[in-house]
């Protein structure tokens, strides 16, 4: 299946805001990876292990990187505090209810690792849709499928009064139109 004229230029994008966050030899969990795993094999010679995870993937194993089919409406297969970093981007919108993945991610993140997800914004709402609905070249049953859209506020009560997560970093990137989020997993 073929992408939609701007999908990668949109995941390009998201990758490149995130990866700066990503240590070295870090033990990477990647919650809605896609088909294709693009941001582990990306950071795939700088890291120690990638786990991506999504509906969409096949079970595969090639060098560092595993990836493994999964839905997010259940309990995620790994033990407690087995990951550094956990990255979700552009899937926290799709899911019914947050709090149970976020505490799952809270269940597997190390103590003092870091949770980095990106959002499309409130902003990006009407644009997404024109760009979806009326031109077609962003996926349309993505589109559809967004349950809510996030502001700087919502992501703060979102990440630290549903799951015990601290520091939070947040800026808006992509002039507006996405949200860049990073916490971290209270030391215990």
């Amino acid at each position: 299946m073929s992408e939609v004229l701007l999908e990668p230029l949109l995941r390009r994008l998201r990758l490149q805001r995130v990866i700066s966050q990503i240590p070295s030899n870090a033990k990477v969990l990647d919650i809605g990876c896609g088909r294709s795993a693009a941001l582990l094999n990306a950071i795939a010679p700088r890291i120690d292990h990638g786990v991506g995870i999504d509906f969409k993937v096949s079970q595969a194993k090639v060098g560092n990187i595993e990836t493994i089919p999964c839905k997010l409406d259940q309990s995620l297969p790994f033990p407690d505090q087995c990951f550094d970093i956990v990255t979700m981007l552009a899937v926290l919108e799709h899911i019914e209810h947050e709090a149970p993945i976020l505490q799952e991610i809270h269940r597997v993140l190390k103590n003092s690792g870091k949770l980095i997800l990106t959002v499309p914004s409130v902003r990006a709402q009407p644009v997404l849709e024109f760009l979806a609905y009326r031109l077609k070249i962003v996926d349309e049953a993505e589109i559809r499928d967004h349950k809510r859209y996030y502001d700087r506020q919502t992501l703060h009560k979102v990440m630290l009064e549903n799951v015990p997560f601290q520091s939070f970093q947040h800026q808006y990137f992509q002039f507006g139109m996405n949200n860049f989020c990073l916490v971290t997993k209270r030391s215990e």
